[in-house]
């Protein structure tokens, strides 16, 4: 069977892969710190790439075919295409976020200290608060009314279009996608050497993917000697 037919199997290469790729390259002990940021990436890369997609396709194609009287209607996105994707932004959204909770205290920064701005996690600290707001807006905001657009709950016609016109396909879901510059910013910034600090601590924890740090590439020549 072809691992790549099904959404699970093409993950689980995905994973397979990447794995075999560190072993190859010299993978020599688990790095805590390494590990939840690469997990953090990619669930964010799930989030916020879904974000872009309700954003840029979904919510104006539907406005579209809304409009296009003699088409076929949004009636096939909102039933077979919304409730997944939606799954997968939901649930996308609270992994990014605990996986970056669990790397602020992998690297020594603390999910305390971030959200305090504290010295050397200022810039850190502001991706935490956008990512954080944004999380909230995902699941109190956005999929309450988007659950009464699908019909998975009880809501009249009338909340229905408010829930559709207004908080999620309006300004909740704008905002949702102007903070997520702002996020991914002050979230990579640390890994960019924007902060000093942080920057510091990142090399100072960098165990994994060889080749990406250069304090990994140091340790790898000082190891040959």
């Amino acid at each position: 069977m072809n691992p790549l037919k099904s959404v699970k199997g093409t993950i689980s290469a995905g994973f397979i892969l990447a794995i075999i790729f560190l072993v190859l390259h010299g993978l020599g002990t688990f790095n805590l710190w390494s590990t939840v940021v690469w997990l953090h990436v990619f669930a964010g890369v799930i989030w916020i790439g879904l974000l872009y997609y309700f954003n840029f396709v979904q919510v104006p194609s539907v406005a579209e075919a809304s409009a296009d009287e003699g088409g076929p209607g949004p009636a096939a996105i909102n039933k077979y295409v919304a409730p997944r994707a939606l799954l997968w932004f939901r649930w996308g959204a609270l992994a990014t976020w605990l996986t970056g909770a669990a790397a602020l205290e992998a690297m020594g920064i603390g999910i305390a200290n971030a959200f305090m701005l504290a010295e050397g996690a200022a810039i850190i600290g502001f991706g935490a608060w956008l990512g954080t707001i944004m999380l909230f807006n995902v699941w109190v905001l956005i999929w309450p009314n988007q659950k009464k657009v699908l019909g998975i709950v009880e809501a009249s016609d009338d909340e229905k279009s408010q829930s559709q016109g207004g908080r999620f396909d309006g300004l909740s879901n704008k905002h949702h996608a102007v903070h997520s510059d702002a996020d991914v910013y002050g979230s990579a910034g640390p890994w960019a050497a924007i902060d000093v600090r942080g920057i510091k601590i990142c090399f100072e924890k960098a165990r994994i993917l060889p080749g990406f740090f250069v304090g990994q590439e140091k340790q790898g020549e000082k190891g040959k000697v």
